[in-house]
């Protein structure tokens, strides 16, 4: 993908554009009833979160969470607009979160829930399947728990 992708934090401003991107990829990839889960989460519940921006456009958006207490490190809602999916920008945001954990030596393990659609993406960035729960998102949205070896990505 074009090198002029820039990936910086978060604004509140942004909630629009990566709405309209959770929006344009629903029902194909997310359930109706997550657009306003990820409402909620973009209102409340980040703590790091990014967006990729290209041209002055918002094209993606992926967090991290972190449960301290278990020294966890959760990737969370990664979103790229539809138009620009198996273009390198969800693994970009990736290595960008993955880049930032291993910095963090607070954190021993590296999860993410996701669902069928988007398994394979994880599986192939070196994530391992742990369990799968049927109609967890919602009927035909199935949930994926997936551990990522930190390790891999400590220096």
């Amino acid at each position: 993908m074009d090198s002029a992708i820039l990936i910086r934090k978060f604004k509140p401003e942004d909630s629009t554009a990566l709405l309209q991107i959770i929006k344009n990829n629903t029902p194909e990839y997310f359930a109706v009833t997550e657009i306003e889960d990820y409402k909620t989460y973009l209102e409340t519940e980040i703590q790091d979160y990014f967006v990729a921006v290209l041209e002055d456009k918002i094209i993606a958006g992926a967090g991290i969470n972190y449960d301290r207490e278990k020294q966890l490190a959760k990737i969370s809602w990664d979103v790229v607009d539809i138009g620009f999916h198996k273009q390198g920008i969800g693994t970009l945001l990736l290595n960008h979160r993955l880049e930032i954990i291993a910095t963090r030596k607070n954190i021993k393990s590296i999860i993410v829930r996701t669902s069928q659609h988007a398994y394979a993406f994880y599986e192939k960035n070196g994530f391992k399947l742990l369990e799968r729960h049927k109609d967890y998102w919602a009927e035909g949205f199935d949930m994926y728990k997936m551990s990522y070896n930190k390790k891999l990505i400590e220096k």
